[in-house]
């Protein structure tokens, strides 16, 4: 246990939260992996409590930092392209009422980030049977519930727009209809948690940034 005398709580949240937002951007780990990994890099082996540790929100504000200091000439467009690839993926899987979620929709996406796409009906089978007659081969998994409340069946795949790019990894998680309700309510700082096709569209057109196709 770290000493209070020896430590500042503050200091070590904030130097925690930039070491694993390097490791993210750089190295695309998630934020779980990235918090632990940074946590002993800081402090060593010592066992801390939770409260020496940065929440995602303090950790997401030093990734965008750090891709404005060091990426900034590329992680624009790299953004911009899996924006439009989701969107893409959106418009095919229209009919079962698709949002976007995670680091492409809030900005923070870089080269080794995956698209996370959430599925709000009540057919579940028929977006699994939609992709099968697509011929996309996916893998099927769990992901935790974003309202805590168990786990729903996720399909991941790769995705390779072209024969020049490299291949995105996309994961549709499917949640029902029921699920959707106050799901797309801004945070208290305004902040959307999930997009449709139409305000995924607007993010696109209000960005400034060429993709790297």
């Amino acid at each position: 246990m770290i000493r209070r005398s020896h430590f500042d709580p503050q200091r070590v949240r904030e130097e925690i939260a930039i070491a694993a937002a390097r490791m993210i951007a750089e190295d695309g780990l998630d934020y779980a992996t990235a918090k632990r990994k940074a946590a002993r890099q800081v402090v060593g082996d010592t066992r801390i409590e939770g409260v020496w540790l940065p929440d995602n929100d303090q950790i997401e504000e030093e990734i965008r930092e750090y891709q404005a200091l060091f990426q900034g000439d590329s992680q624009p467009a790299v953004l911009r392209r899996l924006r439009e690839i989701a969107l893409d993926w959106m418009l095919k899987l229209a009919a079962f009422n698709p949002f976007l979620t995670g680091a492409v929709l809030n900005g923070t996406a870089g080269e080794h980030s995956d698209i996370h796409l959430q599925i709000f009906c009540d057919d579940a089978k028929g977006v699994a049977i939609w992709l099968l007659n697509a011929n996309v081969q996916y893998d099927v998994s769990e992901t935790r519930h974003f309202a805590a409340r168990g786990y729903v069946e996720t399909l991941s795949f790769l995705w390779k727009p072209s024969r020049t790019e490299e291949p995105v990894g996309i994961h549709v998680a499917l949640y029902n209809t029921d699920d959707l309700r106050g799901a797309v309510r801004a945070d208290g700082r305004g902040r959307l948690p999930r997009a449709n096709a139409q305000a995924l569209q607007a993010l696109i057109d209000a960005s400034g940034a060429t993709s790297t196709t």
